[in-house]
């Protein structure tokens, strides 16, 4: 029987769900399958921990984002989903990928400050997923997973903060959020 591709969602609001990402990411690098791995917030223009560490093994981690939703205008927000969400269909069709990872997907789906309906469908990236090769593991991150996502997914992880060093004003910290 030939091995059929799972669909993973780490979502919620505590820490953790691209860290979780990245253990996936390192067992699938650890048994030597091709691993993809695109972030639709996160800007190039930033330099990422997890980022430098995945390089070092031979896994280019991509940042297809500009960053929060309010660092720049709507239109180069959309301008950005628009180019990551063509990044993402080509991997979702690549046979040669065992591993994508969709980190973010979950934010970008949610974005309600301006229309991205016309440049990250939701019945699109429903269809894509449902259309990539058979054996092609992906793993969705991100808060306010859709609904319609976590139906067809075959884990549904939902991280909550219990407490966190952020509400002492304690803020992004080297090393363990970038």
């Amino acid at each position: 029987m030939a091995r059929r591709g799972l669909m993973l969602i780490y979502t919620g609001n505590g820490k953790g769900k691209t860290t979780a990402s990245l253990g996936v990411t390192l067992r699938a690098i650890g048994r030597g399958m091709n691993v993809k791995y695109l972030q639709f917030i996160k800007s190039p223009e930033r330099t990422y921990g997890e980022a430098l560490a995945l390089g070092k093994l031979g896994v280019k981690m991509e940042q297809l984002g500009i960053g929060f939703t309010w660092t720049k205008t709507p239109e180069e927000h959309r301008n950005a989903l628009a180019l990551a969400w063509e990044k993402a269909k080509l991997a979702l069709a690549d046979p040669g990928i065992d591993l994508l990872v969709l980190d973010e997907l979950n934010n970008a789906l949610a974005i309600s400050k301006f229309p991205i309906d016309d440049v990250l469908p939701l019945a699109e990236v429903i269809d894509a997923i449902r259309n990539r090769p058979a054996h092609m593991h992906i793993v969705i991150t991100g808060r306010d997973a859709k609904p319609e996502l976590m139906e067809m997914a075959d884990l549904v992880s939902s991280i909550e903060a219990t407490k966190h060093y952020y509400d002492k004003g304690i803020g992004a910290v080297k090393g363990l959020e970038f």
